[in-house]
């Protein structure tokens, strides 16, 4: 695959308004090392509209021509330093095993810290907050949001850093001091200290949600028509393998309407079944469509021949195009509870930004929140991250949760 550059990361900014900035990636491969950069690529709230990446299996190298959000500055030599961060070491190369013979490391898992403050309520607060721990690259582990009657709110964040600063107190008082720049007088109080051991241990998953909440949310299937309303239709998705075309690898033909994450999604459940992309294609039209090839092959290096793998493979593949993030509202007595479950990958980590963009649809609804509360659970035989968001009594809420699942649904999926 030839020499490595200086240079593992080149970030090249577009010689003309309106046309993607490009990133080139060359650096040691490994298994899911593309889910890994399309997450950091979504996590910086940066669309991938076309892609291109080949491996010799020890070398790999990608481009992906990427857009921001309009009226959004990116920071990118922070998204630099993080696909830095994600890439293999070249000194890796040094050892005897590949990285596809040899089994990955486990990662040290982040210490787990409790964010306390109470403010006032209004309505988009917790999006605000939720806005400033990701600008501060905190990751929110678990959420509790109550609201009292008096509309005094207190907010408890289990959340982990990613510059791994916030033991120190220069850190947490940075963290309160923009909390406080946001908030203004209606916050009253700002603590950040270690969670407790046991505390920590509750992050894990548990299996131990209600059935009716399952049922709703996990029985999903394709639709044979195609969808109705505002939401794109999904006439068009199409998943197909071939092994005809090389010697070596399958192939693996996408075609559907893209959506915010497509390329994650994509990445993310290949990594999962420990499928190695040799070459892959990936391109989206301006009228939403996307086209995506991928010459794959087994951890093994064998191409994927049996018919079960095949349809198991194909067919989670097209649930994650249809639908790869469940959104649902239900009653709960007199109350109305949103209800949005996120996958996790098998390394732990789940979808960026989920509840930066639920809290924004709200508030863009203007739908307050009285109570929310993020949980994972295992359902099946995989792990999901559950958002349960508490809407409150107001029967117009009831009658509008057609209104509020599309609006949150498009927001996760980037449809404008």
């Amino acid at each position: 695959m030839g020499l490595p550059s200086d240079d593992v990361v080149v970030i090249r900014q577009p010689e003309r308004p309106g046309e993607p900035s490009v990133i080139t990636i060359s650096c040691p491969d490994k298994t899911g090392l593309g889910c890994d950069l399309c997450r950091v690529i979504l996590l910086f709230g940066l669309s991938i509209a076309r892609g291109d990446v080949s491996t010799d299996g020890k070398w790999c190298y990608i481009l992906f021509w990427v857009v921001g959000r309009e009226g959004e500055a990116t920071r990118w030599g922070l998204l630099k330093k993080r696909l830095l961060g994600a890439c293999p070491l070249p000194s890796s190369l040094l050892g005897i095993d590949s990285y596809y013979t040899r089994q990955p490391d486990a990662e040290q898992q982040p210490q787990v810290f409790l964010l306390k403050f109470s403010c006032y309520d209004r309505l988009g607060l917790l999006h605000d907050v939720t806005q400033v721990l990701c600008e501060l690259e905190l990751t929110i582990r678990r959420v509790k949001v109550s609201t009292t009657p008096d509309g005094r709110v207190m907010d408890l964040f289990f959340i982990t850093d990613t510059r791994e600063l916030l033991h120190m107190k220069s850190r947490k008082d940075e963290t309160c001091a923009q909390l406080k720049a946001v908030l203004g007088d209606s916050m009253t109080s700002c603590d950040i200290e270690p969670a407790r051991a046991d505390i920590a241990a509750c992050l894990q998953a548990s299996s131990s949600l209600p059935y009716s909440i399952r049922e709703e949310m996990f029985g999903l299937e394709l639709p044979d028509e195609p969808s109705t309303g505002s939401l794109p239709r999904f006439n068009s998705l199409s998943v197909t393998m071939d092994n005809s075309l090389s010697p070596a690898h399958t192939l693996i033909q996408l075609c559907c309407y893209d959506h915010k994450g497509l390329l994650y999604d994509i990445m993310r459940t290949l990594k999962d079944y420990n499928i190695q992309i040799s070459y892959g294609r990936f391109y989206s039209s301006r009228n939403g469509n996307c086209e995506i090839d991928l010459f794959v092959m087994q951890i093994d290096g064998k191409k994927i021949v049996d018919p079960n793998k095949q349809k198991a493979l194909c067919d989670r593949l097209r649930m994650e195009l249809f639908r790869p993030l469940r959104v649902t509202v239900v009653s709960r007595g007199p109350d109305t509870e949103l209800l949005v479950a996120n996958p996790v990958e098998l390394s732990g980590k789940g979808r960026p930004l989920v509840f930066y963009d639920i809290t924004l649809a709200l508030k863009m609804l203007g739908t307050r929140i009285f109570l929310a509360e993020i949980g994972r659970h295992v359902i099946g035989d995989r792990e999901w991250e559950i958002y349960r968001i508490y809407l409150g009594d107001d029967q117009e809420l009831a009658a509008s949760r057609n209104k509020i699942v599309e609006g949150v649904t498009k927001m996760l999926m980037g449809w404008d």
